[in-house]
C-alpha cells in the first residue's frame, strides 16, 4: 500500500461509451463493490494498492482513476486557489514530469484547455513555493497524470493510475484496418457470456483482436503483464514491491494451453500476417489455429461453441450495396455450417444487417469510436426451428 496515500477514496473506472455494464461485471468479479454506474465509468472506492491490481486485471477499462480531493469552485480563480492548497509535494517529485487532463463543463469556461493550464500552475506554483523547483510539464502520458473533472460547481481531482490508456493491451503491433480496440473486443467476448471452455471461432479475423483476447481469456493471462509503465509508478510512495507481487501472482494464476480450439480466418495475406505477429506478442499464437481462407470456407469443429464475427459495416470501409450481399452470405454460413453454436454479429449498420435473415436473440448496445453498434446474438439451433429459417 502507498505510504503516500493510506487511506480509502473514490476509484473511477472509466471505459468507452456502453462498455460500463461489462466493466462492472469484471469488478464484480474481482470482489469489489460498484457504488455507482454511467454510461462511461464506474466508480468504486478503494486504497492506491487496489489501482495497482485494476491496472492488472481489467480487459474492459480505458482508465483508473484516484481521488485526491473534492471542492467546489465556480470560477478558474477558486479553482486555482483550491489546487493550490493541495500538498502536492508529498505526492510528486519536484523533477519529475506531469501532464493534466480534464472533463470541464463550467459556464465560465470556454475553452478546456485554460482550466488544464490554471491546474498546472497551481501545482507549479506550490511545488516552487514549498521545494524550490517544479516539475515540467506537457502532453505525454507516461508519467505522472492528473485529471480534471469539473461540472458546474463541482471538482474532483484525480491521479490518473493508468498513464497511457489501458484500452490497448500492448500487443498489437500492427492494427491492419478498422480494427476493434482490445477493450471493445473485450467487452464484447465478456457480453457473449462464452463459457471460456468451448470453441471460438472468429471468420474475417483482420488484426486478429477478437481471437487473441479469447486466448487471453481462456488462459486468464492479465493484460497487465503485457505493459511495463503506468501512471502510478510515477507518484511518490509507489509501491514497487506490492506491483512486483502483483505481477508474480498474475503470472501464477496463467492456465495452460486449452483443449479446445480458437479458429480465426481471413480471405487477405496482410491480415493473417498482422494477426499472427499480434498474437505473438500477446504470447498466444501457438493457442490460435490461423487459416487463410473466405469466411464461408472456416472449419468448424463440430460441437458446440461460440463465433464472432465483426464484417465492415459501411460507415468507413464501404458502400451499402456492397455489403447487402455480404450479410446474407453470412446468414447462409451461420444456417448451413455452424448449427449447435451460438452465433455473433458486430455491426454499426443495423439496416444492411437485416440480409442476414436470422432472428435474434439480443441486440447489444456499443460504441465503435463514434459510430453507434449493435452485437446481434443468434441461437443456431441443430435441424430446423421456427423462425430461424
Amino acid at each position: 500500500m502507498s505510504s503516500v496515500f493510506p487511506y480509502k477514496s473514490a476509484i473511477v473506472v472509466t471505459c468507452f461509451p456502453q462498455q460500463s455494464p461489462w466493466l462492472a461485471k469484471e469488478l464484480e468479479n474481482l470482489d469489489y463493490e460498484v457504488q455507482s454506474q454511467s454510461i462511461s465509468e464506474v466508480e468504486i472506492s478503494g486504497y492506491m494498492d487496489d489501482c495497482m491490481r485494476l491496472n492488472m486485471y481489467l480487459r474492459t477499462a480505458n482508465r483508473v482513476l484516484f481521488q485526491i480531493q473534492r471542492f467546489r469552485a465556480n470560477n478558474a480563480n477558486e479553482l486555482y486557489k483550491k489546487i493550490k492548497a493541495i500538498p502536492w509535494e508529498n505526492y510528486l517529485d519536484n523533477d519529475g514530469y506531469i501532464s493534466i487532463t480534464s472533463y470541464v463543463r463550467n459556464e465560465s469556461i470556454t475553452d478546456d484547455r485554460f482550466a488544464n493550464v490554471r491546474v498546472k500552475d497551481a501545482i507549479a506554483d506550490r511545488m516552487t513555493e514549498v521545494t524550490g523547483k517544479r516539475p515540467d510539464s506537457g502532453p505525454d502520458r507516461d508519467k505522472t497524470v492528473i485529471h480534471l473533472y469539473w461540472k458546474d460547481d463541482k471538482v474532483r481531482i484525480y491521479f490518473d493510475t493508468s498513464g497511457a490508456t489501458i484500452s490497448k493491451h500492448g500487443y498489437r503491433e500492427i492494427p491492419f484496418k478498422a480494427p476493434m480496440i482490445e477493450s471493445l473486443a473485450a467487452s464484447t467476448i465478456i457480453a457473449s457470456r462464452w463459457d471460456k471452455k468451448s470453441t471460438f471461432v472468429n471468420p474475417m479475423c483482420g488484426s486478429g483482436t477478437l481471437a487473441i483476447e479469447a486466448a487471453l481469456m481462456a488462459i486468464n493471462k492479465a493484460p497487465g503483464l503485457m505493459r511495463e509503465n503506468f501512471g502510478f509508478m510515477h507518484i511518490k510512495g509507489y509501491d514497487q514491491e506490492g506491483w512486483a507481487g502483483y505481477q508474480r501472482l498474475a503470472g501464477l494464476q496463467v492456465k495452460e494451453a486449452p483443449d479446445f480450439k480458437i479458429i480465426a480466418t481471413d480471405l487477405s495475406k496482410n491480415a493473417l500476417w498482422a494477426a499472427n505477429r499480434n498474437a505473438k506478442k500477446a504470447g498466444v499464437a501457438k493457442l490460435i489455429e490461423f487459416q487463410l481462407c473466405d469466411f464461408r470456407k472456416t472449419p468448424i469443429p463440430i460441437e458446440t461453441g461460440t463465433i464472432m464475427m465483426n464484417p465492415e459495416y459501411g460507415e468507413r470501409l464501404g458502400a451499402d450495396k456492397d455489403l447487402e450481399a455480404l450479410y446474407g452470405e453470412i446468414g447462409d454460413f451461420f444456417k448451413k455450417s455452424c448449427q449447435g453454436y451460438t452465433g455473433f454479429v458486430f455491426t454499426g449498420n443495423l439496416n444492411v444487417a437485416k440480409r442476414i435473415g436470422l432472428r435474434t436473440s439480443a441486440r447489444t448496445p456499443f460504441f465503435n469510436g463514434r459510430i453507434e453498434c449493435r452485437l446481434l446474438r443468434y441461437e443456431l439451433y441443430q435441424g430446423t426451428k421456427k423462425g430461424q429459417d
